[in-house]
C-alpha cells in the first residue's frame, strides 16, 4: 500500500485536473459555476503529500470555500483522520454523517450520495486490494443518478458537479493507494451526454451573495447552527472546536452579519454577490479550433480572459503560511499586503503527477492541443509535458513549445496563438505563428524594491542592500536564457520614462500595437498614469491592464509593473 498523504495528493490532483469542466457543469444549488474552483481551493491542504493529517484537519475549515468546499470539508475532516487504509471505513462513515449534519436542508443528488456509497463500499470490504472497480462501479452510478434525483439537473441534462468532483478524487485517492491502473475509461465516456448543458437550460435569476463567515462560539452549537440556518439559504455549518465555519446565501450582507455577531464574534467575514452572467459563460464549452491552447499561470493572464480567449491554464502555487492555493485562484490585493507586512510567501509547482493528471485531461476533452510553456530557464514544465507525452501520447494530441517566456510576454504569445488559431486553416499556420509571436513579443519589468528578489535568492544580499540603499530599480526582461537586467533607473518617473522611450524606438504614432500593462499593488497608478501616457504616446494601440502574474509578483515584489507588447502587423512578418 501507499501513503495516506500521497494517496490524498493524487486524490486532489486528479480532482484539480478537471475543475474547469466543473465549473461548466455546476447547477446546483445555484448556478454560479465556481464548484471546480471551490473544491481547489478547500482542498488544497491535501496538494502537498509531506503534510500529516493533523496539518489537513486544522487547515481544511479554514481553507473551505463554497457550498461544495464547505460541505467536503466536513467530510474530509474526519476522513482524513484514519492512520492507516484499515481505519478508512469507520472514518468514511463519521465523515458521511458529518457532512449529511453539516448541510441545513441535506437532498439526494449530491456529493453526499457519493459519500454514501463510499462508506457502504468499504464496509463491504475487509481488504482494499481489489476494491477499486468495484467502487468506480458503485461511485459512478451514484453520479449518474443524481441527474434525475435534482429538478435543476434534470432541466440542465448533466450529473452535479460536486458529485462528479469527489468521484474524481476518489478514484485518484483509491487508485494511488492500492497501486491499481487508472480506468482506461474517461469520464467523458463514463458519464457521456450529462457533462454539457443543454442550450435551453436558463437558471433561476438570484440576487443574493455568497457569505462565508466564521464565528467564535462558546457552547451550544447545535442550537445556534439551527438558529442560523433560518437566516438564510444553502446554509452549511462545520464545527471546529470553539469555532464554527458557515457559509450561507443571503440578499443582505449586511443585515446577516448584524445578526450573526449576536450568536458569537466574528472572525473571519467574506461576502461576494453571486455572478450568474459570469456562470452562464462558463456553461458554454471553448469553441473548437485546430489545437486548443494551453499554457501556463506564470503569464499575466487572469482567468476570465483566459476563457473568453478558450485558453486553459496550468497553476503554480502560492504558499502563505501554511496555506497553498493555484496561483489563479489568489487575489493580488491578498498576496501584496502580506508581503509588505513582512510575511513569507512562496512558490511551488505542481506536482509532477497533478500535472500529467491536466495533460491527460485536456487531451481528452479537446483532442488536439498546444501547450506555450513558460521559459524552461523557469521552471521544469517544459520538461514534465515532454516526459509525459513520451509515455502517454501515442497519438501525438499535445504538441508542446518552450516559448522562453514568462509573465508578460507569455501571455501575448499565448493571447496572440489563440486569435490565431480561431481563423486558421492549419495547424502548420498555427505553429509557424508562434514562432513569429516569440521572436515579436517584447517585455520589460520594472522593480520597486530589490529586497524582495534578494529574499527569493534572485540577487545577493549585499547587492539588494546598496541597490536600495542607491534607489536603484532595475528593469529586467524574461528571456529564453532567464531573467536579463536591461536597465537601471532611480525613480517611478525614471521608470516611466524608460518604458515610454522604448515604445517611441519600437513604433511610430500610427502604429497599433498590442500592449499589455500590468500591475501588483499599484493598479490605480497604472491605470491613471502609464496607461495614459501610452495612450498618448499610441492613440491607436490595443492596451490591455492585467495583474502582474502572482508567480512574478510573488518574487519581484509589491510596486513592481510590467510593460510588454507585439507588432499588431506579427501575422505579415
Amino acid at each position: 500500500m501507499n501513503s495516506l498523504e500521497a494517496s490524498f495528493a493524487a486524490g486532489y490532483a486528479c480532482l484539480s485536473a478537471w475543475a474547469d469542466l466543473l465549473d461548466r457543469i455546476n447547477v446546483y444549488p445555484v448556478a454560479d459555476g465556481d464548484t471546480g474552483t471551490n473544491l481547489r481551493i478547500s482542498l488544497a491542504p491535501f496538494r502537498d503529500p509531506e503534510k500529516n493529517s493533523r496539518t489537513a484537519y486544522e487547515q481544511l475549515a479554514r481553507c473551505a470555500t463554497g457550498n461544495s468546499g464547505n460541505i467536503a470539508a466536513a467530510f474530509f475532516r474526519e476522513f482524513c483522520q484514519a492512520q492507516s487504509s484499515a481505519e478508512l471505513a469507520e472514518k468514511a462513515a463519521s465523515g458521511r454523517e458529518k457532512a449529511w449534519g453539516a448541510v441545513s436542508t441535506p437532498c439526494a443528488g449530491t456529493m453526499l450520495n457519493v459519500f454514501d456509497s463510499l462508506a457502504q463500499v468499504l464496509a463491504a470490504h475487509d481488504r482494499l486490494d481489489n476494491i477499486c472497480l468495484p467502487l468506480r462501479l458503485e461511485l459512478q452510478q451514484a453520479v449518474d443518478a443524481t441527474t434525475q434525483l435534482l429538478p435543476d439537473l434534470k432541466a440542465a441534462g448533466v450529473v452535479d458537479s460536486g458529485a462528479l468532483a469527489m468521484y474524481l478524487f476518489f478514484d485518484g485517492f483509491f487508485g494511488h493507494l492500492t497501486g491499481q491502473k487508472d480506468s482506461n475509461r474517461s469520464i467523458l465516456e463514463l458519464f457521456a451526454g450529462k457533462l454539457v448543458i443543454r442550450n435551453s437550460y436558463r437558471p433561476v435569476p438570484t440576487d443574493c451573495y455568497c457569505v462565508d463567515v466564521v464565528l467564535r462560539v462558546a457552547d451550544h452549537h447545535a442550537a445556534v447552527r439551527d438558529s442560523i440556518a433560518e437566516l438564510g439559504n444553502s446554509v452549511v455549518a462545520v464545527e471546529d472546536e470553539s469555532l464554527l465555519k458557515v457559509h450561507i446565501h443571503s440578499p443582505d450582507p449586511d443585515r446577516l452579519r448584524g445578526r450573526l455577531g449576536s450568536y458569537g464574534d466574528i472572525v473571519q467575514w467574506s461576502a461576494s454577490q453571486i455572478d450568474q452572467g459570469g456562470a452562464e459563460q462558463s456553461f458554454k464549452p471553448a469553441e473548437k479550433t485546430l489545437l486548443h491552447i494551453v499554457t501556463d499561470g506564470a503569464g499575466s493572464i487572469p482567468r476570465e480572459m483566459a476563457s473568453a480567449h478558450g485558453i486553459t491554464l496550468l497553476d503554480s502555487y502560492i504558499i502563505t503560511g501554511e496555506s497553498s492555493r493555484p496561483e489563479s485562484l489568489y487575489r493580488p490585493d491578498h498576496i501584496y499586503p502580506l508581503m509588505r507586512a513582512g510575511h513569507k510567501v512562496t512558490t511551488a509547482q505542481a506536482s509532477t503527477f497533478e500535472r500529467h493528471q491536466h495533460y491527460r485531461s485536456i487531451c481528452q476533452q479537446f483532442g488536439r492541443c498546444l501547450y506555450l510553456c513558460v521559459g524552461s530557464a523557469f521552471t521544469g514544465n517544459y520538461g514534465a509535458a515532454m516526459a509525459w507525452k513520451k509515455d502517454h501520447d501515442p497519438e501525438n494530441l499535445l504538441t508542446v513549445v518552450d516559448t522562453g517566456a514568462a509573465s508578460g510576454r507569455l501571455a501575448l504569445i499565448a493571447l496572440l496563438t489563440a486569435r490565431k488559431a480561431s481563423k486558421a486553416s492549419s495547424e502548420d499556420a498555427i505553429l509557424h505563428f508562434v514562432q513569429k509571436a516569440m521572436a515579436a513579443c517584447r517585455e520589460y519589468v520594472f522593480i520597486d524594491e530589490l529586497k524582495y528578489l534578494v529574499a527569493g535568492g534572485r540577487v545577493s544580499k549585499a547587492g539588494g542592500f546598496f541597490g536600495d540603499l542607491l534607489s536603484m530599480k532595475p528593469v529586467v526582461s524574461p528571456t529564453g536564457d532567464g531573467v536579463r537586467k536591461v536597465g537601471v533607473v532611480h525613480s517611478r518617473s525614471g521608470q516611466l520614462s524608460f518604458a515610454m522611450t522604448r515604445l517611441g524606438e519600437r513604433f511610430d504614432r500610427t502604429a497599433a500595437p498590442l500592449v499589455m500593462l500590468q500591475y501588483s499593488d499599484n493598479r490605480a497608478w497604472v491605470t491613471d498614469t502609464v496607461v495614459q501616457k501610452v495612450r498618448a504616446l499610441l492613440p491607436q494601440a490595443e492596451i490591455l491592464l492585467t495583474p502582474l502574474s502572482l508567480t512574478s509578483g510573488v518574487h519581484m515584489g509589491p510596486g513592481t509593473w510590467s510593460l510588454a507588447f507585439a507588432a499588431a502587423e506579427i501575422d505579415s512578418l
